[in-house]
């Protein structure tokens, strides 16, 4: 299984960006972005820390039980 941070790479760059699409940016424009892990503890604490938007804890949930399910 791929990282999550690979997976999430694939909504980057919409012309009408949504949720998905900004923290997809803002991961890949994030160089401290855990990019290699698959646990979402680490990603989930680095976010806590780190949130790009209010939303992007909830946006990141959704998101892993996608990553999840593939």
């Amino acid at each position: 299984m791929r990282s999550f941070y690979h997976f999430l790479l694939t909504y980057r760059g919409k012309r009408r960006p949504d949720d998905y699409s900004r923290l997809a940016d803002w991961a890949f424009q994030d160089h401290t972005f855990p990019k290699y892990t698959k646990d979402y503890n680490e990603i989930s604490n680095y976010l806590e820390w780190n949130s790009p938007f209010p939303d992007a804890i909830r946006v990141f949930d959704e998101l892993w039980d996608e990553y999840i399910n593939r």
